[in-house]
């Protein structure tokens, strides 16, 4: 028989304010999808090529959009399913520490390479009792340089997907010690990026179980109560790395471009919009063109940024909003770098000075509230 896969699916219908459950087939022969409404018992989608579908996007916990809607995946469909693509399948928790959050780029072109996905981001900064609660839960009485070192800047917590993803992510930053990780493992995060025990690069979850602990610290189920992120609200201006630009493994080479040009990150995370936005929604999403732009924000993951500087001078370094005018005009520029075409070009920046904050808050103090 052909290969079939059957996962769980929820989407969230804001027209009558309900949670809509569907199952939701894949078949990696031709990338048809087919959907069945479970309530109503009845087919809601017959089988349909849809190429901007992969078979790695496919994983529980994950958003995909079909056909501009958002669906969570939340179970697999059957056992089949279960067995070929999650039995391996892991969430761990990488904690980038203050020595390298300002190369923070650097690591997830690692992480990239590795083949995990991120599939959560936020910039961070833990007061002493937050460090200390976090690095008690896998030391008993954490060093008091421990908790001074992780509690004296901004940190990025990660959420990671994958394959046995505890283990590569751990195999990746390398031994504790950057001196020994030099030694036994130079090709380690550790080994290039870390200076001692202590300002070693980053943090990884130990098992599974503490996987589970740590990412609930960073990212909890209940809204609102997790660490709060980093913006400032000030002489900023707004970046998103968009979807196709975050699945192509694009977001680390993009920050390490911001920061080679001398611009400060001052606030990162991770969002998922919807087509459906609310009234406080920037007018920069509204219009004709505009629907485009959400149309593709909307399709998966975006990296929001709050950039320190002025609005004109980052929409410079972004360029024209056509790669390949960006190319011809301003060929060092994001959207000539790392852009497919108008809609899907790497990045959206604040086009307005008077857009700059409007646009900070509405996605790291509304959207994040």
């Amino acid at each position: 028989m052909e290969d079939r896969y059957a996962f769980l699916a929820e989407w969230y219908d804001p027209t009558a304010s309900l949670l809509r459950r569907y199952q939701l087939f894949f078949f990696p022969r031709d990338g048809s999808v087919e959907m069945f409404d479970v309530k109503n018992q009845r087919i809601f989608l017959r089988r349909t090529r849809y190429e901007d579908l992969n078979q790695e996007d496919l994983f529980v916990g994950n958003r995909v959009n079909v056909f501009s809607r958002q669906l969570h995946l939340v179970d697999y469909g059957d056992q089949y399913t279960a067995n070929q693509l999650g039995s391996r399948k892991e969430r761990t928790l990488a904690l980038i520490k203050p020595d390298m959050v300002n190369r923070v780029g650097d690591v997830l072109e690692r992480i990239c390479s590795s083949k995990l996905l991120v599939t959560n981001a936020k910039m961070t900064t833990l007061s002493w009792k937050q460090a200390a609660d976090f690095y008690v839960e896998h030391q008993s009485k954490p060093s008091s340089n421990l908790v001074q070192f992780a509690s004296s800047g901004p940190v990025v917590a990660l959420e990671l997907m994958g394959d046995e993803a505890v283990s590569v992510w751990r195999t990746l930053l390398g031994p504790a010690d950057s001196s020994a990780a030099r030694k036994e493992a130079p090709l380690s995060v550790r080994a290039q990026f870390g200076t001692d025990s202590l300002k070693n690069v980053g943090h990884g979850s130990e098992s599974l179980a503490a996987a589970a602990r740590e990412l609930e610290f960073f990212f909890p189920s209940t809204a609102g109560h997790g660490p709060a992120n980093t913006a400032v609200y000030g002489d900023c201006t707004c970046c998103i790395i968009k979807p196709h630009a975050l699945a192509e493994g694009l977001s680390g080479k993009i920050l390490n471009s911001i920061s080679e040009a001398g611009f400060h990150i001052s606030a990162l995370q991770m969002v998922r919009q919807s087509l459906q936005s609310p009234p406080e929604t920037p007018r920069v999403y509204r219009g004709f063109l505009s629907q485009m732009m959400v149309r593709e924000l909307s399709s998966g993951p975006c990296m929001v940024l709050e950039v320190q500087g002025a609005v004109q001078s980052f929409r410079r370094f972004c360029g024209p909003a056509d790669p390949e005018v960006a190319r011809h005009l301003r060929p060092a520029s994001l959207r000539a770098l790392y852009g497919d075409d108008r809609v899907k070009n790497g990045v959206h920046c604040t086009d307005l000075p008077e857009d700059g904050l409007l646009e900070v808050q509405y996605f790291f103090r509304i959207l994040d509230g």
